[in-house]
């Protein structure tokens, strides 16, 4: 005889998989799966799909800072007799123009594509609501629970937002707020020198907007290699932003007169037209209903997982932002393939490639792969580095670009490329390069007998190569004279 629980989901729709959340690692877990010919639902609580990646994150932030590297141009690149000004009075619906085009056509590909794969879109919010159970509240305040086979959480994660900031008021935003200001603002101060504050700094201050940079810490983004890091700072620094080292904020607070003053724990007051509030992020595991199964996140809304991506209940899953570090939107989108393959046995891919990429869209950007030099000799590695700079390559010379560096850390022993990082133009672009070198065991020889076209950037990798051959033929020099 059946039991009460089968006679009950006779009527209930039954999938293999479900995701709760369409931003880039549910939307490819979900393709991943559908392709394999399993049955698949995405459940999406927002009224457009692609979570942060699209609509709060990386593809609005990116876009913002294109629209200003092009409003700055002439600045940047001057042209003899070609006089360019930046309309101040510029509305910033005005200036973010361009982000809502791209967001709409990124919409459109998502959509295209998951219907494409037959994949059930639920509009709503889903929880767990018991072994294989995932309840679905709709807009309308509807339920409807549905059955699956396994479950992939990709919810995201949010910014952090701590009692002590006046979130209420208008002047006082975080970086999805930022997104809704009406005007242009004459001042911004952005606390948190992470990659989101670091990259806004960079597009307010490129607008000609006056920033203050406040960090508690006594640098920015620390995992970055040391040298890559001091020439961005100076870049930075060079558009005018104000950086304040080693200041924890204290609490932020609105004013009548429109404009907002942040004060910090050794009495120091800063004052603009915005804060910005950019200093760390939880995980949107609140109220869906884990707990009913077992599975508790951290303190930061996080979840822990295994290579596989598969959390200590073995039939959910969970991937990108809301499992923590990296948090790139190129991770999770791996990350909810790989959690698709190892569901349903997938020969597609096991693990997260070796050498993952970073990219950080400040003004000039920043790329790493592998290894930085700091890091290289923790391991107690005999290394070598080379560097090639923008300013003797013809075509950073072009770009108005003579502070740029590519820096490679290469094995001293035997010439293999353990890393790179570069900063300056198309950085985040030119570091994939590296990222081909590290994975098939590359190193000074190869970049020596590449020929890169010219004028081009990808030059920089082979005078970095020459430049660390150099030091490699120093060093022998100096042995054999002993």
């Amino acid at each position: 005889m059946d039991s009460a629980r089968d006679r009950q989901s006779v009527a209930r729709a039954r999938y293999d998989l479900v995701c709760i959340g369409s931003g880039p690692a549910g939307e490819k877990a979900a393709l991943m799966a559908a392709s394999a010919g399993r049955r698949v639902a995405i459940i999406e609580r927002e009224s457009m799909p692609g979570g942060a990646m699209v609509n709060t994150g990386t593809i609005a932030s990116k876009v913002l800072r294109e629209t200003a590297l092009m409003c700055s141009a002439f600045r940047r690149r001057p042209v003899p007799g070609v006089e360019f000004a930046l309309d101040r009075g510029m509305s910033l619906p005005r200036f973010m123009a361009r982000k809502t085009l791209v967001q709409i056509e990124e919409h459109d590909r998502i959509e295209r594509s998951i219907d494409r794969h037959g994949i059930d879109v639920i509009r709503g919010i889903g929880r767990v609501a018991g072994e294989h159970l995932i309840e679905v509240t709709r807009p309308d305040r509807s339920t409807e629970v549905v059955d699956t086979e396994f479950l992939l959480i990709a919810t995201g994660s949010r910014p952090n937002r701590p009692g002590n900031v006046d979130f209420t008021c208008p002047a006082i935003v975080d970086c999805e707020g930022i997104l809704q200001l009406d005007r242009m603002p004459e001042s911004i101060i952005v606390v948190g020198a992470g990659v989101i504050g670091c990259e806004y700094a960079c597009i307010f201050a490129e607008m000609g907007v006056h920033v203050t940079l406040i960090e508690p810490r006594e640098s920015i983004m620390p995992f970055l290699d040391r040298e890559i890091r001091e020439v961005l700072v100076a870049r930075m620094r060079e558009i005018s932003i104000e950086i304040v080292y080693g200041a924890m904020p204290d609490a932020v607070v609105g004013h009548p007169e429109g404009h907002a003053s942040l004060r910090t724990k050794d009495g120091r007051q800063f004052d603009a037209s915005i804060v910005l509030w950019s200093l760390g992020r939880v995980g949107n595991t609140d109220g869906i209903g884990l707990e009913g199964v077992g599975l508790a996140p951290d303190q930061r809304g996080l979840l822990k997982v295994d290579e596989s991506y598969r959390t200590s209940v073995p039939w959910i899953y969970a991937a990108g932002d809301v499992i923590g570090f990296p948090a790139l939107a190129s991770t999770s989108l791996e990350q909810g393939r790989i959690a698709a393959c190892s569901m349903f046995g997938i020969s597609y891919r096991d693990r997260l490639a070796a050498t993952v990429p970073i990219g950080i869209y400040t003004i000039p950007a920043v790329a790493g792969v592998g290894l930085t030099e700091d890091e290289a000799k923790a391991k107690g590695l005999d290394v070598v580095i080379g560097r090639a700079r923008y300013r003797n390559n013809p075509r950073g010379r072009m770009l108005g670009d003579d502070q740029g560096l590519c820096k490679m850390v290469f094995c001293a022993t035997d010439g293999r490329l353990l890393g790179a990082s570069i900063v300056g133009e198309d950085s985040t672009e030119q570091i994939h390069v590296a990222q081909a070198v590290i994975a098939m065991n590359g190193g000074i020889d190869f970049f020596l007998e590449m020929c890169f076209n010219y004028p081009s950037l990808g030059e920089l990798f082979k005078y970095a190569a020459i430049d660390a051959r150099e030091t490699l033929s120093a060093r022998q020099s100096i042995r054999r004279a002993a």
